[in-house]
């Protein structure tokens, strides 16, 4: 399954059915799960682990050194999971030692052409990048996210579950769960219902997301005072419940 023009260090671990393109490199601290596909003119640098299933297709560089000037060459790691897709020129640096050590990607995602996942990452499942978006270091997407092309977000952002940024958003600081954003800077616009019909919210439920988006965005409340409106409302509904803890959580503050 191996291309003799591939190159794969024999350090590097393969599970029998990997397939490797022609004039791909693979490094010697490299794990890739059963059934990946690596085609032409990848590079996987590592400690790396790639989980199965996978594909990635040509130019695609994965596992290579952070792109930061503190880095000192240290042995930090990428772990991705299952089933992820990663096209073409896609790059996904490992961490650094100024966070956890490790860049962390989830099942089921699609990477588009030359999106850009930096150190420190964290990645949740099924989420979409469109071409060209970017994530600088110490990002956080949670389960659900789609980013639109050509969308930049700023270092040590959190993007909540089911949010949808609007291609060419400049993401500076955090974005909710359930929450559309667009523009530069990117300002919220709206509940991404038809995201969350899809994933099968009852009616009801979309109802509530969107009656806790007026109280936190159209109400003229102050940050505090909306919180304190929507918590008897968390206690009650689960989905809100996710809602105003990302609020509480937040450290950037929030798109406004």
């Amino acid at each position: 399954m191996i291309d003799p023009r591939a190159i794969v260090s024999p350090q590097a671990q393969l599970a029998p059915d990997v397939s490797v393109g022609p004039f791909s490199i693979i490094g010697p601290q490299v794990q890739i799960g059963p059934r990946t596909v690596v085609g032409p003119h990848a590079v996987i640098d590592g400690p790396s682990v790639i989980g199965a299933d996978c594909h990635v297709f040509q130019f695609a560089s994965l596992g290579g050194a952070p792109q930061d000037k503190k880095y000192r060459g240290e042995p930090t790691r990428l772990a991705i999971g299952d089933r992820n897709v990663f096209r073409e020129g896609c790059t996904v640096s490992r961490g650094t030692t100024h966070d956890a050590g490790v860049t962390r990607i989830g099942d089921d995602n699609l990477f588009m052409a030359y999106s850009h996942v930096a150190h420190d990452c964290v990645v949740g499942s099924n989420t979409v990048f469109a071409n060209c978006a970017s994530l600088a270091g110490h990002v956080q997407i949670g389960d659900w996210v789609i980013l639109g092309g050509l969308t930049a977000v700023h270092q040590f952002s959190r993007i909540g579950a089911h949010a949808f940024l609007g291609g060419g958003s400049i993401v500076s600081r955090d974005v909710p769960p359930y929450v559309m954003v667009a523009g530069n800077p990117a300002a919220p616009h709206s509940v991404n219902s038809e995201g969350l019909k899809r994933r099968g919210f009852s009616e009801e439920q979309i109802r509530n997301i969107r009656d806790a988006y007026r109280v936190l965005y159209r109400s003229d409340l102050l940050l505090a005072a909306a919180l304190e409106r929507l918590e008897p409302v968390a206690q009650r509904q689960p989905e809100i419940r996710v809602f105003v803890d990302f609020i509480r959580n937040s450290a950037r503050s929030l798109v406004r």
